[in-house]
């Protein structure tokens, strides 16, 4: 029988267990895929802890890269022998062998590796949509990414720069800064010991910047609205510190008629269109060179809880994968 990962309860990462599961043939529209790498992502750690309810008992984990090995009824856009990766769920990522529905997957193009298709799927289109449909980053824009030293953040600083963006990223250590700066964040600002308003505010001569990706939250929310200019979008896409107290709206008009929004990948990959289209563009920008996939961590699957455990307390950068 193929192992997964299954938690029946939310809690610490002490509720991940490496299980024994029963698989059956894959069904109308569904494919199999024999896992050769998973990835580790922060919104897993919401669905562990409870901050996103998902039903018990269930599997963890939204991407991975493998191949098909039997398809159901119906599956014409994938075959068994197939390289593919997904990134979106459902859940179930963290197993050995798995059946998702054959239309959440995409091939995996020969130049790119199984490690590196589980490495950058949710992480790289979560990054194609926030610099390319949330707020389209122009050549000549300032920007400011919150954990530019992150998954998310080293594959949005290299792609915003591919754009012609400045980019001013915050990072937690003088280590994270200069891994941020060598995937072309220009002004890393390590926030444990300088005020990042004030520094953004001395980078854009006063001006602000007109967008800021924060995945941090509570922590960081308030503070990123003096951040930026009039008309300005603040991007909400994670709450790594926990989710962001309600406030009031009208504190939007008195820092200059601010946008905020609170995207998800699974609204902009919901039609397959998107998502194919999205994922070939994340193909070709890591097929050029111009963004590299930084595969820092790597931990065996039955070791999941101890990459929960590194995740959460920031020892981990770039992307993390696990391996069956």
């Amino acid at each position: 029988m193929p192992q997964a990962i299954r938690f029946h309860q939310t809690g610490s990462p002490d509720v991940l267990q490496w299980e024994s599961v029963e698989l059956a043939a894959p069904g109308v529209g569904d494919a199999q895929v024999r896992h050769h790498a998973v990835g580790l992502n922060y919104i897993d750690t919401y669905h562990r802890s409870g901050l996103y309810p998902v039903p018990l008992p269930s599997g963890l984990g939204l991407e991975g890269a493998g191949v098909v090995v039997a398809v159901g009824e119906g599956v014409t856009n994938v075959a068994p022998g197939d390289r593919v990766a997904y990134a979106g769920g459902p859940l179930g990522a963290y197993a050995e062998v798995r059946n998702i529905p054959a239309h959440r997957l995409v091939t995996l193009p020969e130049a790119i590796s199984f490690e590196q298709g589980a490495a950058m799927m949710l992480q790289g289109l979560t990054a194609q949509y926030l610099l390319r449909r949330t707020y389209r980053v122009q050549a000549g824009d300032t920007i400011l990414i919150h954990a530019a030293a992150g998954g998310v953040g080293l594959i949005a600083c290299q792609w915003a720069k591919a754009l012609g963006a400045t980019v001013i990223g915050t990072v937690g250590s003088d280590e994270k800064a200069a891994l941020a700066r060598v995937h072309g964040c220009d002004h890393p600002i390590v926030y444990t010991r300088e005020n990042f308003v004030e520094r953004v505010k001395q980078i854009t001569a006063g001006e602000g910047v007109p967008v800021v990706y924060d995945s941090i939250g509570k922590d960081t929310f308030m503070n990123s609205l003096d951040c930026l200019r009039p008309l300005g979008m603040m991007v909400l896409f994670g709450a790594a510190s926990g989710p962001v107290p309600p406030f009031d709206l009208g504190l939007l008009a008195a820092k200059g008629s601010l946008y905020v929004t609170r995207p998800g990948i699974a609204t902009y990959i919901a039609k397959r269109e998107d998502l194919v289209a999205m994922a070939a563009e994340l193909f070709d920008i890591v097929g050029s060179g111009k963004v590299k996939i930084e595969i820092n961590q790597r931990y065996a699957l039955k070791d999941a809880a101890q990459a929960h455990r590194d995740l959460e307390a920031r020892r981990t950068t770039g992307s993390t994968i696990l391996l069956p």
